[in-house]
């Protein structure tokens, strides 16, 4: 028994019109869930959450021997702490301006220019999380076979 065209096109419409039929309902089912603005709001922030975190080193670490690729990476941290800060993310800007302090060769005049331009909470902030964001950043240079930093250019 030989199918038309006819028929076989009738039989691939009506499949195709159960199948949009198929998700059309099951997506007013998701969007009826009064839990589905939760998740979704929930997994937006967990995405941006990750995607901060894995901007946290701001790429691949430089070589600590090349001046040019340091001086771009801490460039690079201040630009990105003062976006981040300017965005009310405190957490991720001060963690992004911890690494340029860690990085930076002269760091009191630093935390001097530092401590002149931002608010007090900030800044207090930033000497607290200082320590903690040295050691991830001497324990990766370290891991990548990197040199490490020197102890005077972390205080």
């Amino acid at each position: 028994m030989e199918l038309s065209r006819t028929t076989l096109g009738l039989a691939v419409g009506l499949a195709g019109t159960l199948f949009l039929g198929y998700c059309v309902y099951f997506d007013q089912q998701r969007r009826k869930d009064p839990l589905f603005k939760k998740k979704l709001r929930e997994r937006r922030e967990k995405a941006q959450h990750n995607a901060t975190r894995s901007r946290t080193l701001g790429g691949p670490l430089p070589d600590m021997s090349d001046h040019e690729a340091m001086q771009r990476f801490f460039l690079q941290q201040i630009q990105l702490g003062e976006e981040l800060l300017a965005a009310g993310d405190l957490e991720a800007g001060v963690e992004h301006l911890g690494q340029a302090v860690a990085v930076c060769g002269q760091t009191q005049q630093l935390l001097g220019v530092l401590q002149q331009t931002m608010p007090a909470s900030i800044f207090h902030l930033l000497l607290k999380k200082l320590p903690e964001v040295s050691e991830r950043l001497r324990a990766s240079m370290t891991a990548n076979g990197g040199t490490t930093l020197q102890e005077e250019d972390v205080e």
